[in-house]
């Protein structure tokens, strides 16, 4: 892989990476309320927690796509 190849791929790495941790982000979250739940509460609760889990699965299928898109037209 070469050139702007592996620049596609790369991206299609980062945002993976990151929708791994935004999924991971919002697991944290949820299991934190416990400690406050007023402050859970206040700042959307399930609903917060569901639109970050779902953002970060956007990132993730697309970084998935980015990097199949890569290897598919490599040169």
């Amino acid at each position: 892989m070469a050139g702007a190849t592996s620049s596609g791929f790369l991206l299609g790495v980062f945002a993976f990476l990151l929708g791994i941790a935004g999924i991971a982000a919002a697991i944290r979250r949820r299991r934190g309320r416990d400690r406050y739940p007023e402050t859970y509460a206040g700042s959307g609760g399930v609903f917060y927690t569901a639109v970050q889990m779902g953002c970060g699965g956007v990132l993730l299928l697309g970084g998935l796509g980015l990097m199949i898109l890569a290897l598919v037209f490599k040169r």
